[in-house]
């Protein structure tokens, strides 16, 4: 459909940091470099008032917030926007409920994608007060996507919907990862110097919060040789330290504080292997795997239950998955790849592969305006066939 107009509703957008925030604005961008006139409407993430800027071809409209309380904001000029917003299509970012409420209160008349990315895990009790408001929303989402075949079996909510679910994987600008530059090829070979020492070097990355089980990763170096480094921060990066020091690692444990996304290039291809060792639902897709693949790097990640962890980078194909919680396992995988011949160039290729094959923006940016003609015709795109579907095993 040429021309489509989408607008997307999401709670914030970059510079304001974050993995949605990331995936809105590169989908937006892709859409836009295929020929759709694309706009994103989201919440300010700094004091101020309502503002509109435009990211390249994509029209941004932050919205100020007057009042902010229990993770919702009172934006005064949202709701009026989305009474007037000129587009065929909607596709609004969840968990978002500053977002639901002012869809609730503009009602406009337009067909909605909804782009679930997680269940709310902690905060149950809040989660389902707010179920009977999502609900009423939810009355005119035309689909709902989930970002893995493996994700809705694990939601009750979104086995309710089951009519309405689609698969549309998460995507990103490949070409750095894929066909790094000559600084940081240089750069890596730095990194091995620096930090090898003559063995491996093990990366992980990311907020450094509960559910992304570093601890497990720490408990299993005390089983393998090697370096970590740790590139991220959070709440829990005081307590990881100190787990270094009680198992006597803390010389092989680098903490390399937050980087710049396109700086943890080098270090993907200094290393061995990406560890992902989360542990919980939240974790429910794990983007930086594919940032590690595309660069060749196989991934040691975790069987969570009805997450997409496991289904990014495969067992066997472009890494090595293990149970999760579970250090020597994660151990016992490590040892695998220095161990047996030709495992590791194996997972790189599979890893590239798979990079390219599922999560490009490009290909990312396509399904999701096939996902849109399918919405507006209420007919099938007969080419979809190679889109993931749901798993059915996943129901159970």
């Amino acid at each position: 459909m040429k021309n489509l107009r989408i607008c997307h509703l999401g709670k914030f957008y970059p510079p304001a940091p974050g993995g949605i925030e990331t995936h809105v604005r590169t989908l937006a961008l892709a859409q836009a470099d295929l020929g759709a006139n694309v706009q994103v409407f989201c919440m300010r993430h700094d004091p101020g008032p309502t503002t509109t800027e435009w990211d390249g071809p994509v029209e941004v409209t932050r919205f100020g917030r007057a009042l902010s309380a229990a993770k919702l904001d009172y934006c005064p000029d949202l709701v009026a926007a989305l009474r007037d917003v000129d587009a065929d299509v909607l596709h609004m970012q969840v968990p978002n409920p500053t977002m639901i409420l002012a869809l609730l209160a503009a009602r406009p008349r337009l067909p909605l994608v909804v782009m679930y990315q997680s269940d709310v895990i902690r905060q149950r009790l809040r989660s389902l007060l707010f179920r009977p408001i999502e609900r009423l929303a939810y009355r005119q989402v035309r689909a709902i996507v989930a970002s893995s075949p493996t994700y809705p079996g694990g939601s009750s909510f979104l086995r309710s919907y089951g009519d309405r679910l689609q698969v549309l994987p998460m995507g990103i600008d490949l070409k750095p990862y894929l066909e790094p530059s000559l600084e940081d090829r240089d750069e890596a070979m730095r990194i091995q110097v620096r930090h090898g020492r003559g063995g491996p070097i093990w990366l992980g990355a990311g907020r450094m919060v509960y559910y992304k089980g570093f601890h497990n990763a720490i408990r299993a170096l005390t089983r393998v040789p090697g370096t970590l480094l740790l590139a991220g921060d959070g709440p829990e990066r005081q307590a990881l330290e100190d787990e270094a020091k009680e198992l006597g690692v803390s010389d092989r444990v680098v903490f390399l504080g937050n980087l710049h996304y396109r700086a943890i290039v080098p270090y993907y291809l200094a290393a061995t292997a990406f560890w992902f060792p989360s542990n919980a639902r939240s974790e429910a897709f794990g983007l930086v795997q594919v940032e590690a693949m595309a660069c060749g790097c196989p991934v040691i990640n975790t069987a969570i239950p009805h997450s997409g962890v496991s289904w990014v980078s495969l067992h066997d194909q472009t890494g090595l998955t293990v149970p999760i919680n579970d250090p020597l396992a994660f151990a016992n995988a490590a040892q695998r790849l220095l161990n047996e011949p030709g495992l590791r160039d194996r997972l790189s290729e599979g890893a590239r592969r798979r990079a390219s094959a599922e999560f490009d923006h490009r290909v990312m940016a396509q399904r999701s305006l096939d996902l849109y003609d399918e919405v507006l015709t209420d007919e099938p795109v007969p080419h979809l066939a190679s889109r993931p579907r749901l798993i059915p095993s996943q129901w159970s």
